[in-house]
């Protein structure tokens, strides 16, 4: 969540290395992703395209593997290149029932897709090492920046992407596990300040946003959840983003030992946030603030100490960003725009890039699971305009930040000028209504090649997806929705 790297956010735990990188270098107040999931969000950063151009619509649906990334064009100018950890921008983690949940949610049913989100706690005030596979990721890298990156001759660029903090995989039955418990040992709980947390404010069940309530349902968020257990979630989840820090804090160090730090740019940046009980949610798939925007910091020669940026960025920014920093030429049809002018404490007018002055807008988007709608959200000044389907069928949101920081009240209604205008500029950069109806016809492309590959087995592997609890109290009424929707 990338509201924890400045100020309120940060009081909640304590992040050395997001603070070292705050101290010398620049943090963005105003990040966001281009479409709140793994796959989606890193096809969009690896790219430098908005999703509606890479079409990865959802979590296993990514760029072709052929596709020419900013690292890629780095390597072919020269740079030595290395990539440890997470990737995800061709297909992301994803079971058979992921794959159905996006297909089928225009679907009109409801169907429990999550396990309950818990927490537990593991180890003792020892045991720093949780997430055992993002420590030996961080290893590989640290130990390449010491053996091979101090020896070379020429520039390089080392990614390493990590899968904290993410909540983990909780075993119950069904087509794979649900992915919902915040895991953390006693070592790091210590480094959260309990009392600094904010239990959100929620609302009622009936008046929640259609959309919302279904992300709540499926996300298996509607039951009854004590203020103690939502505290636990919240704090649970920071501390794993304080494991996520010393992760980070372990390549900077390595980088300062090898003598390369002054050197060397080191960016930190996420694929979504973590709602984390806002709004009666976890996980990402959301417009709301926990879950589409991120961290974004970026600290090394060229670029600005202790600077705060308020201008709305995303992550397609990277690739002409990265290509900038190495002087190579950027292409002109990305989507996004580079943030080095910014980086250097000048983003006055002598600055603009040839292809004119960076928007005032971000754009993201969605299509995935556990949304029953492709999802808009454009990001300007103050406001935060979302818009559903075909901007007709759903009502749209809209939320002023700087008066309701916690989004809690849409004023779509009370603003129409506003939407008016902010749609007018949303449909300049994307015709939405014609997107989602292609991802409809996907969608029921895709599930028809699938059923027909089960034959026989249609009826038995559906009904044993992880929503089998509530799909085997009635299968045939689900099954014949699903007619229905053929």
């Amino acid at each position: 969540d990338g509201r924890l790297t400045f100020y309120p956010g940060n009081q909640t735990v304590d992040l050395p290395f997001i603070n070292l990188m705050k101290s010398y270098g620049t943090v963005f107040l105003n990040a966001y992703t281009n479409s709140p999931i793994c796959c989606p969000s890193r096809a969009a950063m690896w790219s430098g395209l908005f999703t509606h151009l890479t079409e990865s619509w959802n979590n296993f649906k990514g760029l072709d593997p052929n596709y020419v990334t900013w690292m890629d064009l780095m390597e072919k100018h020269g740079y030595r290149t290395q990539k440890y950890g997470k990737l995800d921008y061709t297909s992301g983690h994803h079971s058979v029932s992921n794959r159905v949940e996006a297909w089928t949610r225009d679907v009109d049913f409801l169907l429990r897709q999550e396990g309950r989100p818990m927490v537990n706690l593991t180890g003792d005030r020892k045991h720093v090492r949780v997430k055992e596979a993002d420590w030996r990721n961080t290893d590989r890298a640290v130990n390449w920046i010491k053996e091979e990156a101090v020896n070379l001759t020429q520039p390089f660029v080392l990614y390493l992407g990590l899968n904290l903090p993410h909540p983990y995989p909780s075993p119950y039955a069904g087509e794979n596990f649900g992915s919902s418990t915040f895991l953390t040992s006693p070592y790091w709980l210590e480094k959260v300040t309990y009392e600094a947390i904010k239990i959100p404010k929620w609302s009622s069940l009936s008046e929640m946003h259609p959309v919302d309530y279904y992300s709540s349902y499926t996300k298996n968020c509607t039951g009854e959840f004590t203020k103690q257990e939502v505290k636990n979630i919240r704090a649970f989840y920071y501390a794993m983003c304080a494991e996520t820090d010393a992760m980070l804090g372990e390549v900077i160090s390595a980088l300062r030992d090898a003598g390369l730090l002054k050197k060397t740019i080191v960016v930190f940046t996420a694929d979504h946030g973590e709602l984390a009980m806002e709004h009666r949610q976890f996980y990402k798939m959301s417009m709301y603030e926990g879950s589409s925007h991120v961290p974004l910091l970026v600290m090394g020669p060229g670029v600005k100490e202790q600077q705060q940026v308020p201008s709305v960025v995303s992550l397609v920014d990277i690739y002409p960003t990265m290509l900038d920093i190495a002087r190579i030429p950027v292409p002109q049809n990305l989507s996004g725009y580079s943030l080095l002018p910014l980086l250097r404490g000048k983003a006055d007018e002598n600055e603009v890039s040839p292809r004119g002055p960076r928007p005032s807008w971000v754009l993201s988007e969605f299509h995935g699971c556990n949304v029953n709608s492709s999802t808009y959200m454009l990001r300007t000044g103050k406001w935060k305009y979302i818009t559903y389907s075909d901007g007709h069928s759903v009502l749209p949101q809209l939320f002023d930040l700087s008066a309701d920081p916690d989004e809690l009240t849409n004023v779509a209604e009370k603003f129409p000028v506003v939407v008016h205008s902010l749609d007018k500029m949303l449909r300049s950069v994307v015709n939405y209504p014609k997107v989602s109806s292609s991802v409809q016809e996907y969608n029921k492309r895709q599930f028809i090649s699938w059923k027909q590959s089960l034959g026989q087995n249609y009826s038995n592997v559906i009904a044993n997806l992880r929503w089998h609890q509530d799909w085997l109290k009635e299968p045939k009424k689900y099954e014949n929705a699903i007619d229905k929707w053929l």
